[in-house]
């Protein structure tokens, strides 16, 4: 069974940095290149960033370009997000999911607020 489950989210004020994390299991991890997709309340799912099989190459969305780094550990079927110099605008439900969108994980809530 393909699962992807999300995890690290949760309230941070503005200006502050989390850290998301993605465990993949079900399927051969380092063979698929993956994704961090977002969804804001009241609006339709935006790209974040992909990083290829291997992690050499990584691509960000212009919204947080310079903020944000994808990353992956394929020896601990993991991929991560780290989201620094938060801003309100970066709240929503993130979600990873398989470069192709096949396959998705559950969400996890990001909220940046004072």
């Amino acid at each position: 069974e393909v699962q992807l489950v999300e995890s690290g989210g949760g309230l941070v004020q503005p200006g502050g940095s989390l850290r998301l994390s993605c465990a993949a299991s079900g399927f051969t991890f380092g063979s698929y290149d993956m994704s961090w997709v977002r969804q804001a309340p009241g609006k339709g799912p935006e790209w974040v960033s992909d990083i290829n099989n291997g992690g050499g190459s990584t691509y960000y969305a212009d919204s947080v370009k310079g903020r944000f780094t994808i990353s992956r550990d394929n020896a601990k079927n993991t991929l991560y997000l780290q989201m620094n110099s938060l801003k309100p605008e970066d709240t929503a439900v993130y979600y990873c999911a398989t470069r192709l969108y096949d396959y998705w994980g559950q969400g996890t809530q990001v909220t940046v607020s004072s």
